[in-house]
């Protein structure tokens, strides 16, 4: 494939993280957004604005030639059945988090775009922070020696704007509250370095807020590689997000600056033993356009997309373990990863 390639995708659904993502790809060196779909007659107007094709038909958008990805920024519950059908269409797909709200679900998604061969891509742009990668590059190099436990949190107040019919407070949509929306990067993150999880307690509350569906979530997860990942999520509280691993020979820490939304850079601080800390400053970077445009890399054939398909399963499986926790008041068995996912 020539180098200066690209690729031409569509975005459905253009409310307020959909907005985002379209103006990363429109931006973007190796992506080129041809149309855009929303139920909502409302956001023509944003694509008007931008000079971009818009229609409230998702089969259109499939049905058109020149979209050769679709980038699909819609309620959680509406995933599974859509990544089917852009794969069916022989489109590549990238899907903002989670996959699927069951293991089952995020199986017949990966089944189809296995079938379809077309490159799958799903929303955690944690993972293409400079300091994450950094961080996970200590942990697979063994500076850090065994990965023993991550401490990791991701609060933000954004919700607390939201007209209580918003789908992102619904039961449906989120069952357990902050899960769905922050918890979920974090658990993508301690599967990136843990592997499959064995098990989950999670307890979701309505402490200080409107938020129905809960404001505050705190969930211990252990895997079956030994380790346990301690991850708190509120959406009550004004923006803070901090990722930790404690190993056997060291640790590392990254904080926010700033909201994944607009990214003003990040502190890493490390820790060897019998070293002092080191504490690295790191500017600003887009990691959501760097996440798409790993994606646009994997479909044009130039590399692999760095997130397994093995590991987006282990994820899901492991989010479907914190629902029924937070429902149950139980320690919840995880699913088997292994037995959904070939790869």
């Amino acid at each position: 494939m020539e180098q200066d390639a690209v690729l031409d995708v569509a975005i459905i659904g253009l409310g307020w993280w959909g907005r985002i993502i379209a103006d990363h790809i429109r931006s973007s060196r190796n992506l080129r957004l041809v149309r855009t779909s929303d139920i909502d007659e409302q956001a023509r107007g944003f694509a008007s604005e931008r000079g971009i094709h818009f229609s409230t038909s998702f089969d259109d958008v499939l049905a058109d030639d020149r979209v050769q990805g679709v980038v699909l920024c819609t309620p959680h519950s509406q995933h599974t059945e859509q990544i089917v059908a852009v794969a069916r269409a022989g489109k590549h797909v990238f899907c903002e988090k989670p996959l699927s709200l069951t293991g089952d679900d995020v199986a017949r998604a990966v089944a189809a775009v296995e079938s379809a061969g077309v490159t799958l891509a799903v929303g955690h742009e944690k993972r293409f922070e400079p300091p994450i990668m950094e961080l996970m590059r200590l942990c697979k190099s063994g500076a850090l020696g065994v990965p023993l436990q991550v401490e990791a949190n991701f609060s933000q107040d954004k919700f607390l704007s939201l007209p209580a019919d918003n789908w992102r407070l619904s039961t449906k949509e989120a069952p357990a509250g902050p899960m769905t929306a922050t918890g979920i990067h974090l658990l993508d993150l301690a599967v990136a370095i843990f592997g499959e999880a064995e098990s989950v307690h999670a307890s979701v509350k309505q402490l200080d807020s409107p938020l129905v569906n809960g404001d505050t979530l705190a969930v211990l997860a252990s895997f079956k590689s030994g380790g346990h990942a301690l991850i708190s999520a509120i959406l009550a509280t004004p923006y803070v997000g901090r990722f930790a691993v404690y190993g056997s020979r060291g640790w590392a820490e990254v904080r926010d600056k700033s909201h994944p939304e607009c990214p003003q850079g990040w502190i890493l601080t490390t820790c060897m033993r019998a070293q002092a800390p080191q504490v690295i400053d790191m500017p600003a970077a887009p990691a959501v356009r760097y996440n798409l445009e790993a994606f646009a890399d994997a479909a044009l054939g130039r590399a692999a997309y760095p997130v397994s398909r093995k590991q987006m399963v282990a994820n899901v499986c492991a989010l479907e373990a914190a629902f029924r926790s937070a429902a149950s008041g139980r320690i919840e068995l995880v699913c088997a990863a292994d037995s959904l996912a070939r790869h």
